[in-house]
């Protein structure tokens, strides 16, 4: 098996612990979008107490990837699934953490 789907399954392993279910394709589009960051031991995972880490979530990918503007809406939705995972959770892997926003948003159809 290759390195993105040992991926895959792992990040499908942490949804379990999470108590989610994923769409397991949703997840593969969304991971793939992350590029050589889903391989990168600090940049695969986002630092939720790091505000600047928030920021760029926030602008990059929430409001310049999946086009949303309503900055009130994003930053509850970033709170919600901070929460998700649990705010002490060092583990907030960043294809789960964008999985979850764009479900949250309804934009998987960006993704087909």
């Amino acid at each position: 098996m290759g390195a993105f789907e040992d991926k895959i399954r792992f990040m499908t392993g942490e949804a379990t612990k999470l108590g989610l279910r994923v769409d397991q394709a949703l997840l593969e589009k969304v991971a793939k979008g992350l590029g050589p960051a889903l391989y990168n031991d600090d940049a695969s995972l986002v630092s939720t107490s790091d505000r600047d880490e928030l920021k760029r979530v926030k602008e990059n990918f929430l409001m310049g990837k999946l086009g949303l503007t309503d900055e009130a809406a994003i930053d509850v939705a970033i709170e919600e699934v901070t929460n998700q995972f649990g705010a002490s959770n060092k583990n907030k892997h960043r294809a789960l953490f964008y999985y979850l926003l764009v479900e949250k948003f309804g934009k998987g159809g960006m993704y087909n």
